[in-house]
């Protein structure tokens, strides 16, 4: 299976919705000619999820200053989430379970609220991209980490995680294979 492809592309001044979102399909067009796609646009399904071509199928996310897309082409969904927002102890008391936040952050965990964050959203956008869980809440995913993987999990489906930090940012990406 082929390695992710990952594009990051700023997002122009006054950074607003339309940048933002430009950026993140610049992004994609990037990672699609990296990735080998003869296709280079990502047009939206109804919903504004990005459908990206057949057999290259790819995620994008955004701040307001940075966009990123990842493209691994034969997977069967990829899901990735840049934050660089504070996540507070109240929003971290929300979206994380007991044990995610007794397990996961330190002092027994090595993650932060926020990677944690970008990881159950990346891992909601596999999960859903691929079809097969339905509508569900992206908190309602589970994490734990065995064996030095960090796993999301929700109704039996598991995908793997990988996170990197840097500059004020989180980025987590999910892969179904």
């Amino acid at each position: 299976m082929p390695e992710p492809v990952i594009a990051w592309h700023p997002v122009p001044w006054p950074h607003g919705p339309a940048q933002q979102s430009a950026a993140g399909r610049h992004a994609a067009a990037a990672a699609l000619s990296s990735a080998g796609s003869a296709e280079r646009t990502v047009p939206r399904d109804p919903h504004g999820r990005p459908c990206f071509p057949r057999g290259f199928p790819g995620s994008i996310s955004h701040t307001a200053h940075l966009a990123v897309a990842v493209v691994v082409p034969g997977a069967e969904a990829v899901g990735a989430d840049i934050e660089s927002a504070a996540v507070t102890a109240r929003m971290a008391a929300f979206v994380l379970g007991e044990r995610e936040r007794r397990t996961l952050l330190p002092p027994a965990g090595e993650y932060s609220p926020r990677e944690l964050f970008a990881a159950k959203e990346a891992a909601y956008k596999a999960m859903n991209g691929a079809g097969t869980t339905g509508e569900f809440l992206f908190w309602r995913i589970g994490l734990s980490r065995s064996g030095g993987t960090l796993t999301a999990s929700y109704r039996g489906v598991r995908v793997p995680l990988w996170i990197h930090s840097e500059a004020g940012h989180a980025f987590a990406v999910a892969i179904r294979r």
